[in-house]
């Protein structure tokens, strides 16, 4: 994903074993990355590049015009089947094999709105019936669309459009008797009740884009840092040689404060699943969806109405702006090369967009600097004097100026001390050249150097057959490059930084069938960004920071209370409650060439007899903790019993097949197969687990999940309360775990009529998630909303109640936003709004 494909990779990797010992050590030794990237590109082959090729190939990311019909015809089905969801996304993957201005994405823009409509997306149904009707919409077909989009502005209460809608409607009956046998009267009936209906609803528009519009400016800092662009005022730049560049508080910060807010200078869209290479002929289109399907390739913004390149059917946008954004900033020159790039990998995606990018800046020179790595003295650039003036500074410590000392600036910064999100800051993140393994550099050297070949034969084919704009001339020939040396070792450079400073921008995806109230959710990978202040923040197993996502914005608040002068810190993976001490220790080592001394990992090493106790095993006879290495005793001095650990580990393995089976039955609703498979796994782990055990939680989690699908919720509550001391013992009272795991119980406690004590947890969930995302947040809009609507209720007599469940809510909009860290055990959560598809409640005495 990140790196090339494995074929690609296999074959770099024998090509570099096979190469003389001395031309090896030639790379091994090279010091400067121009010597790297000319040496190793000097041995890229015509085979090579044809094997490439072929490799390209297997990714369809062309137009195929077979392809409409296709997909058309799939999402037909699924619109049949009421599966909405699916029908759009299916004749969004029609729309972006289509060419522009024919009846293919005519029909395919007209059908997706159809599925938007039975989506309550009235709003983008309607963009979507004026984009089948700017593309050639059939004439015979336009009462169909017609009636569509006076229904949308109807229920949308703009009711003088859709008047006008229906009058050019009977102006068209009339004109054309053909079309007389058309529905439309039966709209003309409904109209009066739908405007009576109307009278007391809400604009349904108004709903997600201003609570997103209130998360940003929630996500706006309160005083911005002078000193470091995207940051607050509470927190400054430091240096020193151990610790390199790293922000400290400058005054005592409390949890939950906005402390940096920052846009991705670059992001490029995770592919996630994409079509596997070298598919047989019966499977020539996928139907699998993908991140690409989901959401936009420039603003990561989550849409079902996808907008595509006019050039490939890979690249898909939210919308026109960020369509026409993308291909003046970059898209240009990437909409050929799809298959390569997603043969290459993301970081060698990245590396291309950050060099393409940098024409936008004075970065003359920068690029300089790279000319003389590379030997290229006469190659014409521009100048800044500002940034000329900085450079100067570099590698002669203090300098004299006016008679005054000058301390040179910290990487990164401008010659005024600024430190700023744009290339000059990219460009600065440390490459880490001398810690990467030959066969790595070699790798990434040649990945670059077949994707400069590949762009000046892309510049020659668009001079040669001629361009229809001197923008898309200027796109295709680099500016302020002509020699793609230069490029190739700029690229090189954003290639080796990104292991050490790539961010990875997660949001949580959630599956399910619509009919079950359960539904996996899971977080993954949405894009990789690269974010020059967030990357100033150092490690730590046991941060003092939360990470979060909205769009390409990060957000890092506060997670505890930090002391004026304390160092502000993040973790870059390997987290205390996640990873044992040796684990995160290598995983540092081998991605981020350190080892930790974070007081996580000191205290860690200093206990480590028995584990962390949501590790732990414990005696079957007096249920003490076992200690010890290969065979474990009972930690009860009174107790004789020892066993291996292989023993208990093969135990654990076992339990975990159990409980991944139940889990399977769990998605299936087979409830009752799955609590009785779960109760017994239960049972088997108290006989060798710890109560605090990782597994003992998952298996109450399932127990809580398959009650609360069978309407008991009462049972469902305890058990949750019980996984819910697990999450605590291991990720703390105050973490986003937690946060997440009272959000859950709040939902069970809400669906069972259990005032007080949703009250209580709903209040104590919004306190922890407010820490971590912010006010503003979906989740939190949520708990609000179920708190009002229970306020709101009558008095509830004591006793059970057969009453359905609260109606007051609906499922919400789900921006992009991102969870730093999983939410719940396995994955699996409880859908929201619970009692829209349970009512009645099993809580006695609510």
């Amino acid at each position: 994903m990140d790196l090339p494909v494995d074929e690609w990779k296999s074959y770099l990797l024998e090509k570099w074993s096979l190469l003389p010992t001395s031309i090896q050590l030639t790379i091994s030794t090279a010091e400067t990355l121009g010597d790297i990237f000319l040496q190793s590109s000097s041995l890229l082959l015509p085979e090579d590049e044809m094997f490439l090729k072929r490799l390209s190939r297997g990714y369809l990311v062309g137009k195929d015009p077979e392809a409409p019909l296709f997909y058309r015809e799939e999402g037909n089905k699924k619109f049949q089947e009421k599966d909405y969801t699916g029908a759009a996304v299916l004749y969004s993957k029609g729309v972006s094999h289509s060419r522009p201005n024919t009846e293919d994405i005519a029909l395919c823009y007209a059908n997706r709105s159809a599925a938007l409509f039975h989506l309550g997306q009235y709003e983008i149904c309607l963009k979507d019936i004026i984009r089948a009707q700017t593309h050639g919409y059939p004439e015979r077909l336009q009462p169909k669309i017609m009636l569509r989009k006076a229904e949308c502005l109807v229920t949308l209460g703009r009711l003088q459009e859709a008047s006008q809608t229906i009058k050019d409607l009977e102006s068209n009956f009339t004109a054309k008797p053909a079309l007389a046998d058309s529905p439309f009267q039966i709209l003309q009936r409904n109209l009066h009740h739908l405007e009576m209906k109307i009278q007391g609803k809400k604009n349904l528009t108004e709903t997600f884009p201003a609570a997103l519009a209130k998360a940003f400016e929630d996500m706006d800092l309160r005083d911005e840092n002078e000193q470091i662009s995207s940051a607050s005022s509470s927190v400054s730049l430091c240096t020193n040689p151990l610790k390199g560049r790293y922000l400290v508080a400058t005054k005592d910060i409390l949890p939950g404060e906005l402390l940096v807010k920052e846009a991705a200078f670059v992001s490029v869209l995770t592919p996630g699943e994409m079509q596997p290479l070298h598919q047989p002929l019966d499977s020539k289109w996928s139907t699998r969806v993908t991140n690409g399907d989901l959401y936009c390739h420039q603003c990561l913004k989550h849409t079902l109405a996808t907008v595509p390149c006019d050039g490939c059917s890979y690249a898909k946008y939210c919308s026109q702006e960020c369509m026409q954004q993308a291909w003046e900033l970059y898209h240009s020159i990437e909409c050929s090369l799809g298959g390569l790039l997603l043969t290459l990998g993301v970081f060698c995606h990245i590396a291309l967009r950050l060099t393409l990018l940098a024409r936008f800046e004075d970065v003359g020179e920068i690029i300089r600097k790279l000319c003389d790595e590379t030997s290229h003295k006469d190659v014409f650039l521009p100048e800044n004097k500002n940034m000329v003036k900085t450079l100067k500074y570099y590698g002669q410590g203090e300098s004299e100026e006016n008679g005054k000392i000058v301390q040179p600036p910290i990487p990164g910064c401008d010659v005024n001390g600024k430190y700023e999100n744009n290339y000059y800051a990219v460009f600065n993140l440390l490459p880490h050249t001398e810690n990467h393994s030959p066969e790595y550099k070699f790798l990434c050297a040649l990945s670059v150097s077949a994707l400069c070949r590949q762009l000046e034969a892309a510049s020659l084919q668009a001079l040669t057959t001629g361009l229809k704009s001197s923008k898309l001339k200027a796109a295709a020939t680099p500016e302020f490059c002509p020699d793609l040396d230069i490029w190739g070792v700029a690229m090189l450079r954003h290639m080796l930084q990104l292991q050490c400073n790539a961010q990875a921008i997660t949001t949580i995806q959630q599956t399910g069938s619509k009919e079950n109230i359960i539904t996996d959710s899971r977080q993954v990978r949405l894009a990789t960004g690269v974010f020059p202040v967030v990357s100033l923040l150092n490690h730590s197993c046991s941060p003092n920071t939360s990470v979060s996502f909205i769009s390409t914005v990060a957000t890092i608040r506060a997670s505890q209370q930090i002391r004026k002068g304390q160092e502000i810190l993040h973790c870059y993976g390997p987290h205390e409650s996640r990873m044992g001490v040796a684990e995160r220790q290598q995983k540092l080592r081998s991605q981020y060439f350190f080892d930790c001394t974070c007081p996580a990992c000191q205290t860690e090493a200093h206990r480590m007899a028995s584990g962390p106790r949501w590790e732990a095993f414990c005696c079957n006879s007096c249920r003490a903790p076992m200690q010890g290495d290969d065979v474990l005793s009972c930690g009860n001095r009174s107790c004789p019993e020892s066993i291996s650990r292989d023993h208990l580990v093969s135990r654990l393995q076992d339990l975990q097949q159990q409980v991944e089976m139940a889990q399977k039955l769990l998605r299936n609703d087979k409830l009752e197969q799955a609590i009785g498979r779960l109760l017994g796994c239960r049972h088997d782990a108290e006989s060798f687990l710890s109560a605090e055990h990782t597994m003992v939680g998952e298996i109450e989690d399932g127990l809580a999940q398959a009650y609360a699908a069978l309407g008991d919720w009462q049972k469902s509550a305890t058990h949750l309360q019980k996984s819910l001391q697990v999450v605590e013992v291991r990720h703390g009272p105050c973490s986003v775990e937690m946060g997440h795991e009272l959000f859950k119980l709040a939902q069970i406690f809400f669906s069972g009529f259990a005032i007080p004590e949703a009250l209580n947890t709903i209040q104590k969930a919004e306190k922890v998630l407010s820490v971590h995302y912010g006010p503003w947040h979906d989740d939190i809009q949520e708990l609000r909303k179920m708190k009002s609507c229970l306020l709101d209720l009558p008095p509830i007599p004591v006793g059970p109640s057969i009453m359905p469940g609260p109606h007051c809510f609906g499922e919400l909009a789900h921006p992009g936003h991102a969870q730093e860290v999983p939410v719940g055990y396995c994955g699996i959560i409880i859908k929201k709004s619970i009692a829209l598809k349970m009512p009645g409640s099993s809580f006695s005495g609510s």
